[in-house]
């Protein structure tokens, strides 16, 4: 380039314009041009200046550093000038300038360049007032800064807390939404339950943005004036935080609490960009503003309004269901607190983790970090925390529960070995069953005779009714109806190699309870018109047809559909087994935190101490069991589970009934029809009360009379409910008509039925009493007499007429004692309201007192 080509370039591009043609064309006439690469130094602060450089081409960066940080970074493009100042008042170099690409520069030496300011004293004038113009403009927008920094200093959010800790699907979703929304400068609805750090995710959103460098505030919309003038600012001159702010980022904290005054305007301005200062009264309207500033709003729960004119919308996820993320939450936080103390980390039990992991955490991370902070300071520095520490974290689910598999290792270790109960099974009761039927068919045919017999009638049932308060459905894992299921299916697969059916869940859910009610109802007539008790050869027909019928649907149906939907004796356990006082579930929180596999509820083989199975025979996942109906304590789960979720809990005696409880049409109708059985089994003490005198051995009359006996609770209860609903209606008119609080409406008759449970263990276990306490205790002779030897001699434990009566009054009353509370526990209304309930229920008892105690 020539030296006139040269001048005009100088005069046109550079900061140099400000000079004269004659002194440029001096500067034209020594220049030398210099190739700098890239990632060069070209100037060293606090050194000499070696030259004066124009910039021609190229980009460079410019920055002063300290010991502490880097300020005053600054990008220098063609036209710049450096070490102009420097050479003029002979200082060193104030800044360190460094080549970002390959540079062309104008290059006059230091020398030369004092000779020309020698020979040219106005290029110091210049210069001169050009810094003083520079120096007022400094000093301006100081005073600018110091008076932004006074506004927004109250507001001001300085640093980022922390990250997003974890990495299950929820977190890394929500990385990747933050990520989105930092690309941009769309305004963000940020909404989640508390305790989420909605606000921190917040302050991410813009430290990871190129605004990054910009001030960030958070304002809590429910202290903001309902004019919005510390917003907007007045018309008349005061300014408002969005002009305050620039191009910075605004924080609307908690925006459900915005005045309502204040929604349109914010609305009008995440859609337009635009404002309106506040005037006051008498002043005119101001005209709309622009506004560059982001706007990030967080909340409790989505904004209808507002929410339609944000760019982004994040949904927090709560801890609940990020489970998976408590382990990393947990190291997180211990170490961040141990850290601020100067204390050594302690370390978490594996217990103490799975107690969090099964706990929902309605405060969210914030409840977290507070637990634990708290649980090392009580922990006073020892070396590990413990499960008792964390005493709040407990579900209601979880609350009155004692794990018995904690308590006594001895009984984790018996229900995980072969013998539970594969052994027992296959080791007894497929042969003792075996026996009992040939018993029944070739032995005796009295009970007195039989020892089959006797221990159905005399043992079985009364301990069986005995045990559902104790043990719930425990009879179903020893039940020899499912044992012979289960030898069915697999020799069918080993004969004819098959896959079999999957269940029809849907059609056995609605029409099953449906079916074994109706088998259970022709099971009472059967055991009625024809004497079963009493006669063998038929005790023997009834267990054949129910074993017969576990058999074929094994042979068809894959696991234990049978035993689940159609059994009648299943069904009948299921039910009273919702009034027991131990159930079996997992972890909900170790369960979705850590497994991967659902061995429990698939099977698969063996992981960890989890031990090879085949999955629950039912399909029943512990984690979602809601109560003891579908639960047979197989403890198939528990041998299968590697990560030591399941529980069997001591719990208050049917509180799912009132918790989690669903009830169902078809389990109320088998309760009624139990309750009728306790009449049909004493249906001739039932005519002699009545004072009749019918001939039952007339069978049509018999079967009229039993269908009766059967119906006549569920009648009964029907009209006590239907005298519920005229007092409730009877006395809501007369309340309406004094202008009083109406009363509340009665509960659905399926869910109060179920307050009706215990009266009705209570009366069958009432009935099969007579025959535990008077016959059970003969079967040595009975035993004897069965394989035709005389039992006489042979010792007899029974127990007196008058405590037996005794001991089923006292079952009577009991029964109606938790009956009541049962009922008021389910219903949660006032007592006066439940009374006819509760009267009825008493009568009930009366009725079961007079046929089964006597007068």
């Amino acid at each position: 380039m020539t030296p006139p080509d040269l001048l005009i370039w100088l005069q046109e591009r550079s900061a140099l314009a400000v000079l004269s043609p004659e002194i440029l064309n001096a500067i034209a006439q020594v220049v030398e041009e210099q190739v700098i690469p890239a990632n060069h130094s070209l100037v060293l602060e606090d050194t000499p200046p070696e030259a004066l450089y124009i910039v021609k081409q190229g980009h460079l960066e410019s920055d002063r550093t300290s010991q502490t940080n880097t300020v005053w970074a600054s990008s220098l493009l063609p036209g710049a000038v450096i070490n102009l100042q420097e050479l003029l008042l002979e200082q060193p170099a104030q800044r360190t300038i460094t080549t970002i690409t390959e540079c062309h520069l104008w290059v006059v030496p230091a020398a030369q360049f004092r000779q020309i300011v020698a020979q040219y004293p106005e290029i110091s004038q210049v210069v001169s007032r050009q810094l003083a113009q520079e120096l007022a403009q400094m000093s301006s927008a100081l005073t600018y800064e110091q008076e932004r920094s006074t506004a927004l200093r109250p507001y001001l959010v300085t640093k980022v807390k922390r990250g997003i800790v974890g990495t299950s699907r929820y977190a890394v979703r929500l990385r990747q939404q933050i990520r989105e929304a930092a690309n941009d400068r769309k305004s963000v609805l940020i909404f989640g339950e508390p305790g989420l750090e909605k606000d921190n995710i917040a302050t991410l959103i813009h430290f990871s943005s190129p605004q990054r460098r910009e001030p960030i505030i958070k304002v809590n919309c429910g202290i903001l004036q309902t004019s919005g003038a510390d917003l907007f600012g007045r018309a008349s001159g005061k300014q408002g935080l969005l002009e305050w702010l620039g191009e910075g980022t605004l924080i609307l904290n908690n925006i459900q609490e915005l005045p309502q005054e204040l929604v349109p305007k914010i609305a009008h301005l995440l859609e337009t960009g635009t404002y309106i200062p506040v005037s006051r009264a008498g002043e005119s309207p101001a005209q709309p503003r622009p506004s560059k500033v982001r706007i990030l709003m967080v909340a409790e729960k989505t904004q209808p309004t507002i929410g339609r004119c944000v760019g982004h919308t994040i949904k927090v996820p709560p801890l609940r269901v990020r489970k998976t993320d408590i382990k990393a939450l947990v190291e997180y936080y211990i170490s961040l607190y141990s850290q601020s103390k100067g204390n050594a980390k302690p370390k978490i039990t594996l217990e103490a983790l799975r107690r969090l992991q099964s706990y929902d955490f309605p405060g969210n991370v914030k409840e977290l970090q507070s637990l634990l902070e708290r649980a090392i300071v009580q922990s006073d520095g020892a070396a590990e925390l413990t499960e008792e520490i964390f005493w709040s974290a407990q579900t209601k689910k979880k609350q009155f529960r004692v794990n018995l598999l904690n308590l006594y290792p001895g009984l984790r270790r018996f229900l995980r070995s072969p013998w539970w109960p594969d052994r027992i099974n296959y080791g007894f009761t497929l042969w003792f069953f075996a026996l009992v039927v040939v018993l029944l068919f070739v032995g005796p045919q009295r009970r007195a005779e039989n020892f089959a017999l006797n221990m159905f009638w005399a043992w079985w049932w009364p301990l069986v009714l005995l045990g559902f308060p104790f043990v719930g459905r425990l009879w179903c894992a020893v039940c020899p109806f499912m044992i012979y299921g289960e030898v069915t299916q697999k020799l069918s697969l080993w004969l004819w190699p098959r896959q079999l059916k999957h269940w029809p869940r849907e059609s056995a859910e609605k029409w099953g309870g449906w079916f074994l009610f109706g088998l259970f109802t022709l099971i009472f007539l059967w055991e009625e018109l024809w004497n079963l008790e009493d006669t063998a050869y038929l005790s023997s027909c009834l267990l054949l047809l129910i074993t017969a019928g576990a058999m074929i649907f094994s042979a068809i149906f894959e696991r234990r559909f049978w035993c689940r939907y159609l059994c009648p004796i299943g069904g009948m356990n299921g039910l009273f087994a919702k009034l027991s006082m131990i159930e079996l579930r997992a972890q909900q929180g170790t369960c979705s935190a850590e497994c991967t596999t659902y061995q429990c509820y698939k099977g698969g083989p063996q992981k960890g101490e989890g031990m090879e199975t085949g999955g629950c025979p039912l399909y029943s996942h512990p984690a979602q069991l809601e109560d003891n109906r579908d639960c047979v304590l197989c403890m198939t789960c528990l041998k299968a589970c590697p990560h030591r979720s399941v529980e069997l809990n001591l719990r208050p005696p049917g509180i799912e009934l009132w918790t989690t409880h669903v009830p169902r049409s078809y389990e109320v109708a088998l309760l009624f029809l139990l309750f009728g059985a306790v009449f049909l089994h004493r249906l001739p003490e039932l005519l002699v009360s009545l004072g009749l005198n019918l001939d039952l051995t007339q069978f049509w009359l018999h079967l009229g009379l039993s269908l009766l006996a059967l119906i006549v609770p569920a009648v009964f209860v029907l009209l006590v409910y239907g005298s519920m609903q005229l007092f409730h209606w009877l006395g809501n008119y007369i309340e309406e008509a004094k202008s009083k609080i109406q009363n509340p409406k009665p509960r659905p008759f399926v869910e109060l039925a179920y307050g009706y449970l215990p009266l009705v263990l209570g009366g069958n276990l009432a009935h099969f009493l007579r025959l535990g306490l008077g016959e059970a205790g003969r079967i040595v002779p009975v035993t004897l007499a069965t394989f035709g030897f005389s039992g006489d001699g042979m010792p007899v434990v029974v127990a007196h007429p008058a405590v037996t009566a005794f001991l089923q009054g006292a079952t009577l009353i009991f029964s109606v004692v938790l009956t009541v509370i049962l009922t008021q526990k389910i219903a949660r209304q006032p007592l006066r309201l439940l009374l006819p309930q509760h009267l009825g229920a008493v009568v009930l008892a009366v009725s079961i007192w007079m046929i089964v105690v006597g007068k």
